[in-house]
């Protein structure tokens, strides 16, 4: 297994193994300790309700929602003869807070195998008044840019920290496409779609 396909695996397994590790500590997941609990006060009688329902709707609200991240096409605004055609595939987990974080592999610009890890980023709903429209970023670092190409961005040994900022508009429930500004390099095209 190439090294840059380890990473990712490696990644996304942690990145899964904290959505289900979230899930399972979500409010109404949580297993209630006896020494805890309080002796219930007599109240009128209610109707019925579907208390495990509720508790597993209310959990997968209040979790974080994970999406699928597409990016078909990167503009270069300098381009060079050595660019290539960037395509970008990932996993990116928006939290109720609106936190973000993800994982996201790619070739670059000159055609080699990379990766961006981002355990920081954050999205802004109803930019400007438009309840569809948000601004998003995020932060970490991406390896990939080795050889004849280590100088085209600043790296230490390939690895290079990153912070991309972008607009988001929400077309369908959970689906967004996206415009990422990538330094003064390039401009990115995404497509968001939801997994849960």
């Amino acid at each position: 297994m190439k090294p840059i396909t380890r990473i990712f695996f490696i990644t996304v397994m942690a990145l899964l193994s904290s959505i289900a590790a979230a899930q399972t500590t979500a409010p109404g997941n949580t297993p209630i300790d006896a020494a805890s609990a309080v002796e219930p006060s007599v109240s009128p009688v209610k109707p019925q309700v579907d208390t495990a329902n509720q508790a597993a709707t209310s959990a997968t609200a209040a979790g974080p929602k994970l999406q699928l991240l597409m990016s078909p096409y990167t503009y270069h605004l300098n381009p060079k003869p050595t660019h290539r055609s960037v395509v970008v595939l990932g996993l990116e987990r928006e939290h109720a807070n609106g936190k973000v974080d993800g994982v996201a592999v790619f070739r670059n610009s000159f055609g080699q195998p990379s990766i961006y890890v981002y355990p920081w980023g954050g999205v802004y709903k109803s930019l400007l008044g438009v309840d569809n429209l948000h601004f998003k970023w995020s932060g970490g670092l991406i390896y990939g840019y080795r050889g004849e190409f280590k100088n085209e961005v600043a790296n230490v040994a390939g690895f290079a920290p990153v912070v991309i900022f972008g607009l988001a508009y929400q077309f369908r429930p959970g689906w967004t496409a996206q415009v990422n500004m990538l330094g003064r390099a390039a401009v990115q095209f995404q497509l968001n779609a939801p997994l849960d």
